[in-house]
């Protein structure tokens, strides 16, 4: 790749570290006043846990959202996107964050399986929380709509059908549908995703799961890679007929469109919320 990477959200979010420490003060003050239950194992590896965090006089059958964090694959840690739960607990539903392994530490087909592992938990033990297996919607940022998009797709290489969780809808914000840039980029030596790795696991080249309600977001202010990906993933799924929306936030980047997403009256809040509702 050549020139200024478009990958290396650095360099056009002058604010980053302040956003990120805005991601990690508002999930603290949630985490302070809210009813949690962190760090459940749905695995045996020390990062496969998950985090509940309950409504007020939470009662049987309520819709459950699970929120997947980015980083890139290499980097990120749940508690620090707990405040995305104020629109799902705004509109009475239990939200879970799913935590999971690094790269280059454990490989990218791991990562997937771990996602898909996490949500398969949740949708076993979801009367647990309070909350109906069958109103289980799943949103992600960046890396994270990467990872919960195959919770509804299988991969071009997958030699058998994945188990995976039964979805009302996917909210994929800011994803990385096409990987095949992301071994030349600033990741290179960050995450050392191969070429056969990106081959593998680029949505744009997978089988989608029909059935399940996709929204594809971004930011108006995001660089190209971002917008070209949504816009691509989202024509592939309407060329399916598949159940698909594209939505651009005008005046957000890749940091301050989680923001907008945790906001009850943001537009992708607003879209959020709605996708609870509905589920």
């Amino acid at each position: 790749m050549t020139g200024q990477d478009p990958y290396l959200i650095r360099d056009f979010v002058p604010d980053f570290d302040a956003l990120a420490a805005e991601f990690a003060k508002r999930s603290h003050a949630l985490s302070m006043r809210a009813e949690m239950r962190t760090d459940i194992p749905y695995g045996s590896r020390p990062r496969e846990t998950l985090d509940v965090i309950l409504p007020d006089r939470a009662k049987g059958d309520l819709p459950m959202h699970v929120f997947i964090h980015g980083g890139y694959w290499r980097s990120g840690e749940k508690a620090n996107y707990r405040f995305v739960a104020a629109p799902v607990l705004a509109a009475g539903g239990v939200a879970a964050f799913i935590e999971y392994d690094l790269m280059p530490g454990q490989r990218l087909s791991g990562l997937v399986d771990q996602a898909r592992r996490a949500v398969c938990w949740l949708q076993a033990h979801a009367a647990d929380f309070g909350a109906s297996p069958e109103r289980i919607t799943v949103s992600g940022h960046s890396a994270g709509a990467h990872l919960a998009s195959y919770l509804a797709a299988t991969g071009p290489q997958e030699l058998s059908s994945p188990s995976l969780p039964a979805l009302r809808g996917l909210l994929l914000v800011s994803g990385i549908y096409d990987l095949s840039d992301i071994p030349n980029s600033f990741l290179r030596d960050e995450a050392e995703m191969t070429a056969a790795e990106a081959a593998a696991w680029s949505p744009l080249s997978s089988q989608q799961r029909p059935g399940v309600q996709r929204i594809i977001a971004y930011g108006g202010d995001e660089t190209a890679p971002f917008h070209d990906q949504a816009r691509r993933l989202h024509a592939v799924l309407k060329s399916n007929g598949e159940d698909a929306e594209q939505l651009s936030a005008p005046g957000l980047n890749h940091m301050s469109v989680v923001l907008d997403l945790a906001d009850p009256n943001g537009i992708l809040g607003r879209r959020l919320t709605d996708l609870i509702v509905s589920s």
